[in-house]
């Protein structure tokens, strides 16, 4: 099933083959990728074959973000742990490359996500992580209504070091207490 999303101002759908050319440019910037786990050393190519991975993996959607006006690819969100049975899923990754950071791009992006997942798709429950410190990250979420779970120690690994990270989740109830969006 294609997936496209529109907010005011973006478009999130599908990702499509030349969407990897940004994201392996954005993907290496280190002030991009300080609290990613995704190692220095990337490549274009390790881009495209984690793209081509995640169209053969039903329980990943890899989407793209772009400006409405002319499509232009802005940022990328990735799900993950896709759970049909429990109507549950995960927000492993989501930026928004470059310049364009720290515009609220993001945040209207995550925000039209989540509306999507609540009110289109009856999603019961849906999670997020963010390394410890990336406070910025932290406050969006949880001015978007996630909760705090706890910590995941060591979680994750990048370039050779790990990280712990910080879990947050949204439940259908408390989406429709925040926004007031009738069921």
């Amino acid at each position: 099933m294609a997936i496209r999303i529109e907010t005011e101002n973006y478009i999130i759908r599908d990702v499509c083959f030349s969407d990897y050319k940004c994201f392996s440019v954005w993907e290496v910037d280190p002030e991009m990728t300080r609290y990613f786990s995704l190692d220095s050393d990337r490549t274009y190519e390790d881009v495209v074959t984690e793209g081509f991975e995640f169209k053969g993996d039903k329980n990943v959607l890899d989407l793209t973000i772009t400006r409405k006006e002319d499509g232009e690819p802005l940022g990328r969100i990735i799900i993950t742990r896709i759970d049909r049975h429990s109507k549950s899923l995960d927000v492993t990754k989501i930026y928004v490359g470059g310049s364009k950071r720290g515009s609220g791009i993001g945040s209207e992006a995550l925000l039209g996500l989540m509306k999507y997942l609540f009110e289109e798709r009856g999603l019961q429950r849906v999670t997020l992580d963010y390394y410890t410190g990336n406070t910025r990250a932290a406050d969006l979420y949880r001015k978007l209504g996630f909760v705090d779970e706890g910590v995941a120690r060591n979680a994750t690994c990048k370039d050779g070091k790990y990280y712990d990270l910080n879990l947050m989740s949204i439940l259908r109830d408390e989406y429709f207490a925040k926004y007031g969006t009738a069921e």
